[in-house]
Order: C-alpha cells, then structure tokens, then sequence
C-alpha cells in the first residue's frame, strides 16, 4: 500500500485555529509531564503522611514510567477503531481522575492506582502525540508544530521541582496535586473546544508495531534512541552529586544552574523547529555529538572553575531540548502511514532509556563516581551519533532505497 493512501490527512494552508490546537496539545504535555514528576518534589511530605518511606514513596515514579511504556505499545491497537479527538480528551479525564485520586489516597495502594491512572494517560498521550500533529498542521510546519509540542517539557520539569515543593510547603502536597487537577480541567476544556474530530486510519493491530521495527532502518533509530536517552539520564540523573561534589557549588550555585539548564533546555526546544526544517539528519547528529563531548569535557575537566561547570551543563540543556523533537520528527517521516505505532515505539524505547539510564549512572557510580557516571554517559552519546551518522535513515525506504545517497547530509532535508 502506498504511503498516499495510508498517510493521515494533512492541511496546506492550517488555519490559527490549528494552531490553537497544537497549544491545547502542549497543554496537555505539560499537565501530564508536571504530575508524573511532582512526587519527586514532594517525596517526603508525601512519605509523612501516608507513613511510607521515601523510598516506597519514589514508586510512584517508577510505576508511572513502567505503565506509560506499556500504554505507549498497546494504545494504538486498542483504540484503533476511535475518533483521534475522543482518545486524547479521553487520557485527559485520566489525567484529572489519577490527580484525584493521589490528592485523596488515604494509602500507598491508592496512591499507586493514581499514579497507574497517569502512566496510562501518559504514555497514549505520547504515543499519538506526533501523529495527531501530522494531522493538524502541514507538512513543511510539522517540525515547527512539535517543537511547540515540547515546549511543554522543560516548562513543567521546571514547575515540577520549584513550584512543587515551594507550594508543598505553604499549602500541602495534597493541595498541590488538586492545584495539577484544575490545571489538568483547563487543558480538557482546551482540548475539547479547539481539537477538530480526527477518524482513525486503517485498522492497526498489534502485530503491526512489528512490522514497523521490521522495516530497513526502524531498528537502527530505535537503537541510536536508546543510546541518546539513556546517555542523557545517566548523567541527568546524577548531575546533582556533580555539582555538588566536584563543582563544589552551594544551594545557590546549585538552584542557579538547574534553572540554567532548564531555560537552556526550553531555548533548544524552541530551536528545534528551525534547525528541524534545515536539516534532519544533522540535528539528529549533532546534538548526542555534542552532549558526548561534553559529557567527556566534565570527566576530565570538571571541577577546574564553577562558572565553566554550570555552562557545560546549561549547553548539555540545550542540545538535549532538540533531542524529543527531532526524534519525533523523524518518526513521522521515515513512516509518515505508521506514524502512531512509530510514535508508541518511541515512547517505550524512552521510558526502557529512562530506566536503564538511572540504573547503568547507578552502576559507574558506585565503581568509579560521578566522574565515571559523565564518561559513560559521554560515551553512549558519541556511540548514538556515529549510529546517526551511519545507519540512521531520514525518509521512507521505498524512497531512500531509490536514492543510495540518502546517507549524505546533504539530502537530510528531504521529507516523505
């Protein structure tokens, strides 16, 4: 079947009210990014009063990330016969039910049915977040319009840890999930006044996400996604102890340079869609390359002055703020008639990184500290962009087995 006849519609000319509902979209990552991370800004008051340990109290992150990966595979053979609008405005109710209900857990168990609630919520979402944008704006915008998407990520992981536990601590973590609840009503509303009704395509069963990783060149991409994220979150996930232990910074150094690498992220998101619309394969390529070399400048160099420190981090924000959107990018482009199965794949392949990030930093740090943790999260980048730059194809293969050159960087500005 030819892509033509598969492709989601698209719009030439997208009035502003497509637009809007792009925003409505990135309402809604920005509602659901913010509750998956709020526990971790309000873990202990959270532990206090259900009487748990921190500990059991951080599950409520790794379940989410857990069922947002299974969410992410299964949601586009489960709805496959559902209007795109009722789907999203569907996840979400989820999303303003699972707030809801961890407002109110009286218990550990009930605080993990919210937190399964959300990882539902999150990870349809994500899956069919690219494709959904495929359909509201066209082509050539397609670039531009997820990198508005994303923009919703650094904002909320912002949000998320100041706002988080300064607002636990003047008004109670209870208080502030039911204040997630309202912003989460806002985004329905949003949704459901701006997003125009969208028919499914063509019946797409389960066994349809393995004949997307069987097409020439899915397994490679899936590979290079796997080395981006997990390089990125080994070293995210400790870039605390680093500032701290080899930068030497105190608590005002410290919250001054995550609010850097914050906005940083936010600029290269921003970023994206420009740098997007020039060149796929170099955008894909250069920011793991750069994030790599980094990663190596902090191990071998890090420590010699705080200001050098917090730049290197602020820089590391902003390739990372393209690496979501270009990926999803490249999902819609390489199968533009398989864009939701793709987008469900992708959104597996980074919450397994996630995991497999924290837990490889957690391994190097124990064997040779911080340092070792940016080597190997150094490495595993530089590993992702030579995998870009050898193997990871830009277009559809019935396109690029016609044009051998499709390697050259030349010709990443190609689309379907």
């Amino acid at each position: 079947m030819t892509t033509q006849e598969t492709s989601p519609p698209t719009h030439d000319s997208p009035t502003p009210s497509r637009w809007v509902a792009v925003f409505s979209l990135t309402m809604g990552v920005f509602s659901l990014v913010m509750a998956e991370f709020l526990p971790a800004s309000l873990l202990t008051p959270m532990a206090d009063s259900l009487m748990i340990s921190e500990g059991q109290a951080g599950q409520a992150v790794t379940v989410t990330a857990v069922v947002a990966l299974l969410s992410g595979l299964l949601v586009t053979a489960v709805t496959q016969r559902l209007d795109r609008r009722h789907v999203l405005l569907a996840f979400s109710v989820l999303m303003i039910a699972a707030n809801l209900v961890v407002a109110f857990a009286p218990h550990m168990g009930w605080l993990l049915v919210g937190r399964v609630l959300l990882g539902v919520a999150l990870g349809g979402f994500w899956a069919l977040s690219a494709a959904t944008v495929m359909r509201l704006v066209s082509e050539h915008d397609v670039p531009r319009a997820l990198s508005l998407l994303f923009t919703g990520v650094p904002i909320a992981t912002i949000s998320a840890a100041a706002l988080g536990s300064y607002l636990g601590d003047m008004i109670g973590w209870r208080n502030v999930f039911l204040l997630a609840t309202a912003l989460s009503v806002v985004t329905l509303v949003m949704q459901y006044v701006t997003l125009p009704r969208m028919e499914p395509g063509r019946p797409t069963p389960l066994g349809t996400l393995v004949s997307v990783m069987k097409r020439p060149g899915m397994a490679v991409g899936i590979v290079a996604i796997l080395l981006v994220f997990c390089g990125h979150f080994a070293f995210f996930t400790y870039v605390r102890p680093f500032l701290e232990g080899v930068s030497r910074m105190g608590i005002n150094e410290l919250s001054s340079t995550l609010l850097a690498f914050g906005v940083a992220n936010f600029v290269g998101t921003l970023a994206a869609g420009y740098l997007l619309e020039r060149s796929l394969r170099l955008t894909l390529l250069l920011m793991p390359l750069v994030m790599g070399v980094l990663g190596w400048l902090l191990a071998t160099l890090g420590g010699f002055s705080m200001g050098t420190d917090a730049v290197m981090v602020a820089l590391w924000g902003f390739a990372f703020g393209a690496v979501p959107v270009a990926w999803s990018t490249w999902i819609t482009r390489v199968v533009p008639d398989e864009a939701e199965s793709g987008g469900g794949l992708i959104v597996a392949s980074i919450q397994l990184a996630i995991a497999l990030g924290a837990a490889v930093g957690g391994v190097m740090f124990d064997i040779s500290g911080v340092l070792g943790v940016c080597a190997t999260a150094g490495t595993l980048l530089l590993a992702a962009a030579a995998l870009v730059l050898v193997g990871v194809r830009t277009r559809p293969a019935a396109m690029a087995d016609d044009d051998t050159a499709v390697t050259g960087i030349s010709q990443a500005t190609s689309c379907r």
